[in-house]
């Protein structure tokens, strides 16, 4: 039987979608294939109908158990042999799966990628006749990814081990990712590459500013009464308070998040398969891999982390082709809180650099004025006309000539050295001579308080746009200060011009105040990088973060920005062994540099006045060290003396000399015992 029959008779298709035909005819002969295709574009077709087509049994490793089991139990209803071996198996399905490899009835072995650990299944699969290794949500093999699966690191060892062809198969990866997959799934030599464009037409595309969540998510829903829906949220707290006020509109709603025991979770993820027009409230914890065709519409009540998540969560809308529509809510805390994310996050500085471009072209979706759908797709590499079926195509925004705005902020981040972040530099564009702004100097610039014909809020939005056309992004290494790009360069040369939304200014300046954070704007990359410092910290020593230091005493680090050991023992909650343990690593954040190696005896004394003696006698000493005339034999203290007398602070020579001992004494007791009589 051909391809097409299998299509017709088992899958009940009368032709392929577009693409399928290719992928299908490679993976069946054989050959390696990395195949990016969009969400709800068919992809677990193309690794099903090979697996008829080839002799021996396809292995189909998949992150998410739901998904797996309801395509096992599709499959078996299209009488294909297919079985599963996950966690939920009962003993009774693991064994009907066992006799069914042992007779080699099975076509199909889905496997969750935790169960590659187990040196029981990798022997089990060795002695099986594995033909092809199928690889779903292939993008989870990237470390740097938003839905990293550390198991996933397996497949390639699986792969040479078994010495079958292997079939990735995802629906977001970018050139970077794409890279990623091919070095550890594939060894580095390239597959067949097949990338089936981006596009999802059925599906509406629209933001809208934070104006009030709940209630904007609650009217959005009740348009759509009836149909099922996503709505995420970037907190479990969230999910539990806005499926409770769904249910209380009368729609059918629950919340779904990491936190709920596995039961819970099983049943959610049943209801929403079973249940027509259920509502499910929930983290990023649900989703991948969700495989309902019939999904109506995807919410965020907040702005996902990357435009890679944002296209994969709204890719779970309209699966079937049917028309679907997508609402994403945007706001400065969102922003901050996923800027915050990418700098706490362990990752080097280059993939964190590389993130906040990636949240830069979310924003710049956000704030497009133009179609949205050609914004989204023109980041994935494919160009279109104007979609007809988008918020921006619908109502074209009211715009205005930003580049004046634009020039005086690109030049109040030139002449402050790029070294911070909207908040300080807004206080210079509207003259605000905060501490911070006289300290510095910084209202002695000629670009203070040029801007003052627009408020703070306003110059938020300047701001957050800048960063949508990717004009500035924030530095990791200089905790969140903005740098310029290339792409501002023209625009500060008098060279181009640019264009922001009017409507993104207006919302802004009406926006209700925000709740009160942990530290001001220009302190909050810092405590980011601090708390990222606390948790590499805490679990490489196996120990909760508070342990490390407890958050006061970051905020407090963050705020007061101690540059040596000293400094560093006058913040709250830092002791002497804490510094011992952990100062340098801290002060490594805060200062951009290891802090210069301190003797025990000084670091015992670092935030005391008899530090600060110390180090006044060691200078005394070294200038001393050949006598007043510098022609004498050399002569020096040892730490630990140096530190004794810091510590007892002798009274009179007669004390000195039995510190220090008589040729000591005689060489440097009258130099000490004047700085002694200055600290007095």
């Amino acid at each position: 039987m051909n391809a097409e029959a299998h299509l017709a008779e088992i899958f009940g298709f009368n032709a392929f979608r577009p693409g399928q035909r290719e992928i299908v005819e490679v993976v069946a002969k054989g050959h390696d294939v990395l195949a990016i295709m969009p969400t709800g574009g068919g992809k677990s077709l193309c690794y099903q109908l090979p697996a008829l087509l080839r002799d021996g049994v396809t292995l189909v490793i998949s992150p998410l158990i739901a998904l797996m089991r309801d395509q096992v139990r599709a499959l078996r209803e299209a009488g294909v042999e297919a079985g599963a071996l996950t966690s939920h198996n009962s003993e009774a399905e693991s064994e009907a799966v066992f006799k069914a490899l042992h007779e080699g009835r099975l076509k199909l072995l889905y496997l969750a990628p935790e169960r590659l650990a187990s040196v029981a299944a990798r022997d089990m699969l060795r002695r099986a006749a594995i033909s092809l290794i199928a690889v779903d949500e292939a993008h989870c093999v990237s470390q740097w990814g938003h839905d990293f699966r550390p198991d996933y690191l397996r497949i390639g060892d699986l792969r040479r081990a078994l010495d079958v062809p292997l079939a990735a198969f995802t629906a977001t990866a970018d050139a970077e990712t794409r890279a990623e997959i091919i070095a550890r799934l594939f060894d580095g030599r390239e597959p067949e590459i097949f990338i089936q464009g981006f596009d999802r037409p059925n599906i509406h595309l629209a933001f809208e500013a934070k104006n009030g969540p709940r209630r904007q998510i609650l009217a959005f829903a009740d348009a759509r009464r009836g149909r099922a829906g996503i709505v995420y949220c970037a907190t479990r707290a969230k999910t539990e308070t806005l499926a409770r006020a769904l249910s209380e509109e009368g729609h059918p709603a629950c919340a779904y998040h990491g936190g709920m025991e596995a039961d819970q979770r099983r049943t959610v993820e049943a209801r929403f398969q079973q249940e027509d027009g259920l509502i499910v409230v929930a983290t990023v914890a649900f989703g991948m891999g969700v495989d309902k065709p019939d999904i109506r519409w995807v919410a965020h009540v907040d702005l996902p982390k990357s435009i890679e998540a944002y296209y994969q969560e709204i890719g779970r809308a309209g699966r079937d082709g049917a028309p679907a529509e997508t609402l994403t809510l945007f706001g400065a805390d969102d922003i901050r809180l996923r800027r915050a994310q990418i700098d706490e996050s362990l990752a080097p500085p280059e993939r964190r650099t590389a993130d906040h471009a990636r949240l830069n072209a979310l924003l710049g979706l956000a704030e497009a004025q133009t179609c949205r759908r050609q914004v989204l797709l023109r980041y994935f590499g494919e160009e279109s006309g104007p979609c007809g079926n988008c918020d921006n195509c619908e109502r074209p925004p009211e715009v205005f000539d930003g580049t004046t705005a634009v020039r005086k902020a690109l030049s109040a981040i030139l002449r402050t050295g790029e070294c911070f972040g909207a908040g300080h530099l807004i206080d210079i564009l509207i003259g605000n001579e905060t501490e911070k702004v006289r300290a510095r100097g910084h209202d002695r610039l000629p670009t203070f308080g040029v801007g003052k014909e627009h408020g703070r809020a306003e110059w938020q939005a300047i701001f957050r746009q800048m960063m949508g056309h990717d004009l500035v992004r924030p530095d990791p290494e200089r905790h969140g200060a903005l740098r310029m790009t290339e792409a501002a360069r023209p625009i500060l040369r008098g060279e181009a011009a640019i264009t922001l939304r009017k409507d993104a200014l207006r919302k802004a300046a009406q926006r209700r105040p925000a709740a009160k954070a942990l530290v001001n704007e220009e302190d909050a990359p810092l405590l980011s990088a601090l708390k990222a410092k606390r948790r590499a910290l805490a679990e490489r020593a196996g120990l909760p973060a508070y342990m490390i230091f407890n958050d006061r005493t970051l905020i407090e680090m963050a705020e007061a920005r101690p540059a040596t050991p000293d400094e560093m023992m006058k913040i709250t909650g830092v002791g002497a062994k804490k510094l011992e343990s952990y100062g340098a690593d801290f002060l490594e954040v805060i200062n951009g540099a290891v802090p210069p190696e301190q003797h025990p005896a000084r670091r015992r004394l670092a935030g005391r006045e008899a530090g600060s003696l110390y180090d006044r006698l060691a200078e005394a000493q070294l200038r001393l060290a050949r006598g007043g005339d510098g022609l004498q034999k050399p002569m020096s203290c040892s730490a630990s003396l140096l530190a004794r007398v810091a510590e007892t602070r002798p009274r009179d020579e007669a004390a000195m000399l039995r510190i220090l001992g008589e040729r000591r004494a005689e060489r440097f007791g009258a130099a000490f015992m004047e700085i002694l009589r200055e600290f007095d």
